[in-house]
């Protein structure tokens, strides 16, 4: 169990801090760049596991003008992750990379420690599937392994843990050895980073940025104490968030003399023609996985005209069915998004909704009166944009929907957190909190018309089945269709790897 004494001194770290900067030089290896006087120079910076990025850097590293890779990227935290930093990693990536193409967000929120994100994931992490998560927060450490866990459960990502930067002169000496490192006597930060996350890296087969090495070995060169890349007592100043793009753009560096990496098995692509094949307009395909997307040929400007391709499409309708069940029949290819209050910021003032009946894409809106702001109570009548009223309860009460599709618990809640984040004290007497359900499968569709050359056109059928056996059916035409590629989660059942 962790300790929540020492755990929540962590938990208003991540509030915001909004920074003016100029634009952070790339602290990339072997490019020539202009430095700005914020610039930082630092030796390769420790990477625990560079094998477990090695498909994303692979994927990067192969494009190329006619074979352009599509790469998602998501930097997933707290306000430490919400800082400049990551967009200039972003932009370094596409520099890098030019003929990638990038599919990069940022999701983090501020103030949102592990044992809030673990349950924000839900509507933010696992949706957007990434190749590539890169990730860094504070909080109660069997809750950040929790959130790895799932994500290797869920997705087929690729993750780059960051170790936390220093904030303390007495952590330059702290003690490495994770042999002598204990929860209950050794400082919360020297636990976190000397002994839980290498060993979180080992178990879920991640790769673990060790900036914080980084930090102490730049201090030290700089004779400088950690306040001087600091802009608090935990954000970082411009120098800090160069020297934290620096290390972060020197781990996602490619190694393709090492094995090839797992995650090179969690995606596979079935060929049509070789792997599966067409019979009388129909195409049938046993996978095992939880996502599986129809991969078309890429046909390229030179080839055929964005005319021509759209004609091919045009009445080229494909059907689809899982295990002979469409898609939309299947409750776990529905998925909520952030419940969002009004008025505004991006904190959901409710997490992990839960449904017992079978979801439809619709809006859902919770009409909010405050009770009491001392301790937290509210009122509430929910409403479906296709259900209707559905409903009334409080929040300090279980509660499930007329129809069953909404489920709240008391635990979920964070409204004062959430508005207090954007500035917003007290609770107004009454507000309203919404969110959407959205499908993530297709019951039908026609070929993609090819947007960009050189990229591959796809189609998501199916995200977030049980991971198992199934049998995917197609019906119609489609003879641009190249292949069905596979996502199998490392622990998506029993006995994957890195399985307690």
């Amino acid at each position: 169990m962790s300790n929540p004494r020492k755990v929540l001194r962590f938990a208003g770290l991540g509030g915001l801090l909004w920074l003016s900067l100029a634009t952070l030089p790339v602290p990339s290896r072997g490019e020539p760049t202009k430095r700005s006087a914020n610039a930082v120079r630092t030796e390769p910076t420790p990477l625990v596991g560079i094998r477990h990025i090695q498909r994303t850097m692979r994927l990067l590293a192969e494009s190329r003008p006619a074979l352009r890779h599509t790469v998602r990227v998501l930097f997933y935290g707290q306000s430490i992750t919400e800082q400049r930093w990551s967009a200039e990693v972003e932009r370094a990536l596409r520099a890098r990379f030019p003929h990638a193409n990038l599919e990069i967000e940022n999701r983090a929120l501020g103030g949102y420690h592990a044992q809030l994100l673990v349950k924000a994931a839900e509507t933010d992490l696992y949706p957007f599937y990434p190749d590539l998560l890169i990730f860094h927060v504070y909080g109660a450490h069997d809750k950040y392994a929790d959130l790895i866990r799932r994500t290797r459960e869920r997705t087929t990502a690729e993750i780059l843990l960051q170790t936390d930067h220093l904030t303390k002169l007495e952590e330059l000496h702290e003690p490495v050895d994770a042999a002598h490192i204990q929860i209950d006597t050794s400082p919360w930060s020297t636990f976190m980073n000397q002994r839980w996350l290498p060993e979180v890296a080992k178990r879920y087969q991640t790769a673990l940025c060790d900036q914080r090495a980084a930090w102490k070995r730049h201090l030290a060169q700089q004779k400088l104490a950690p306040a001087a890349l600091l802009a608090d007592e935990i954000h970082l100043n411009a120098r800090g968030e160069a020297l934290m793009a620096a290390c972060v753009n020197d781990c996602l560096r490619r190694d393709a003399t090492r094995d090839p990496p797992d995650a090179e098995q969690w995606v596979r692509l079935l060929d049509v023609g070789r792997d599966v094949r067409w019979h009388d307009d129909v195409l049938k395909a046993e996978f095992v996985g939880n996502r599986v997307d129809a991969a078309f040929a890429r046909r390229g400007r030179r080839n055929a005209s964005p005319d021509a391709s759209r004609e091919l499409a045009l009445g080229s309708q494909i059907a689809v069915t899982i295990d002979g069940r469409p898609p939309s029949e299947w409750q776990e290819l529905y998925g909520f998004t952030r419940a969002l209050p009004t008025p505004g910021g991006k904190w959901p003032a409710v997490l992990d909704i839960g449904s017992r009946t079978p979801l439809r894409p619709e809006r859902w809106t919770l009409l909010m009166t405050t009770l009491s702001r001392e301790p937290e109570r509210y009122s509430f009548e929910l409403h479906g944009s296709l259900t209707g009223q559905d409903g009334r309860g409080r929040s300090d009460q279980p509660f499930v929907s007329r129809s069953g599709r909404i489920v709240l618990e008391p635990d979920d809640w964070t409204v004062a957190y959430a508005l207090a984040l954007v500035g917003t004290r007290p609770v107004p007497d009454h507000f309203s909190i919404s969110w959407d359900v959205v499908p993530r499968g297709v019951d039908r569709f026609e070929p993609p018309i090819e947007a960009r050359a050189g990229v591959e056109p796809a189609v998501t059928l199916a995200q977030g089945l049980p991971s198992g056996r199934h049998v995917l059916e197609l019906r119609g035409r489609a003879p641009e269709l190249r292949g069905l590629r596979i996502y199998r989660p490392p622990l998506g059942e029993p006995g994957g790897a890195g399985a307690e």
